[in-house]
């Protein structure tokens, strides 16, 4: 069939984003002003919030822990780079590829814009079946590190265990299903296109918020009920885009993380260093973990009061279960603080770096609880 192209007015949120300092995640107050980056020492004490001048109080309440979570976005941005401004957000100018009707859902691929000149690939699966309000949950569905990209999570290839945008539009999800950049048929020069990006990771969240911008425009999709999925560097990314994404209700992360301490088997961070990654861990932070300015504990706790799930398997050689037992602990205190203690969730199975049956369906059954 011939490319259908249609247009979307921009949705209208707003973005403060300055160099080193903190981008307000979506959803938050643009009055607030922005602070500049504040260094912790100990990353995993999160229930303390610091001064310019390095003075600690405690968090006792949740407008405490708001002042310590800007603190943990700046100090991510010193890392990836700042979080693109209002000015990058283009039309979405969503062209439909094709279209193929399965037995529960239509599968889309499309393309949208992410900023000018910068086309997304994407699969759109849309149940046949609405709810009896007309609108559905949504997900945005990330892929792991594979050439196949999007295809993968769609159930188009790869990993059975690894076709979860398949098995969540079974279940009646609308899903989204990007290409990180330079995987599948997103053809991306780190240095080239992304020149004016400190890190793929940032340019991977600002092409993530621009798909939830997409599923926004869809008439199925109910805006109040959007998650997100993904496994290994969709797993890590599923947390990043939360962090500056507060439309993100809930967050499954498969085999995405543990603290950079404890990063395959406490040998540094080579691993994330690529320019796909965060290049700034290896140029200026010399992959050395008690240099970097942001650890997964903070990123955990940035959620609350948001649902997190993690699958973190007991045999990862990537991301030591230590270390993730360690984080939710301390991201616990800060649930807490929001009476919400019930929406983190650690499931460890006995297994490698995999997303086995058992644990994608409790994934599954959970994000019924918060999103349907």
């Amino acid at each position: 069939m011939q490319p259908i192209k249609y247009f979307f007015l921009p949705i209208a949120f707003i973005i403060a984003a300055v160099a080193l300092r903190p981008t307000l995640a979506l959803g938050a107050v643009d009055s607030v002003p922005a602070l500049e980056a504040i260094a912790y020492p100990d990353h995993s004490q999160l229930l303390v919030v610091r001064n310019a001048q390095g003075q600690e109080r405690p968090v006792l309440t949740t407008a405490d822990w708001a002042e310590r979570a800007a603190h943990i976005r700046a100090n991510i941005q010193q890392v990836m780079g700042p979080l693109p401004d209002r000015t990058h957000r283009a039309p979405l100018d969503v062209t439909i590829i094709s279209e193929e009707q399965t037995k529960n859902y239509l599968r889309r691929k499309i393309l949208f814009t992410a900023e000018a000149g910068d086309r997304v690939p994407a699969w759109l699966l849309i149940p046949h079946q609405s709810p009896a309000n007309g609108q559905a949950p949504a997900m945005l569905c990330l892929h792991q590190t594979n050439r196949l990209g999007k295809n993968e999570p769609a159930g188009l290839g790869g990993l059975p265990a690894l076709h979860y945008a398949h098995e969540l539009a079974e279940r009646g999800y609308v899903c989204i299903v990007p290409d990180y950049p330079s995987f599948g048929e997103y053809r991306y020069d780190f240095k080239k296109d992304g020149a004016h990006y400190a890190s793929g990771s940032m340019k991977a969240i600002w092409n993530n918020l621009r798909a939830i911008d997409v599923l926004e425009t869809l008439p199925e999709v109910n805006k109040e009920r959007i998650g997100v999925i993904g496994h290994s560097l969709g797993g890590h990314n599923a947390l990043f885009t939360a962090v500056f994404d507060e439309r993100l209700k809930a967050v499954v992360s498969s085999c995405g993380f543990t603290p950079f301490h404890n990063y395959n088997g406490g040998t540094g961070l080579a691993g994330w260093a690529s320019d796909r990654y965060m290049p700034r861990i290896r140029d200026v932070y010399e992959n050395n973990p008690d240099k970097v300015p942001f650890d997964f504990y903070e990123i955990l706790g940035a959620l609350a009061p948001r649902g997190c799930f993690s699958n973190s398997p007991e045999h990862d050689s990537n991301f030591e279960l230590k270390g993730v037992r360690q984080a939710f602990a301390r991201a616990a205190e800060v649930y807490t603080l929001f009476n919400a203690r019930d929406h983190l969730r650690l499931v460890t199975p006995d297994a490698g770096h995999d997303f086995p049956a058992a644990e994608r369906q409790a994934a599954y059954q959970w994000l019924d609880q918060l999103l349907k």
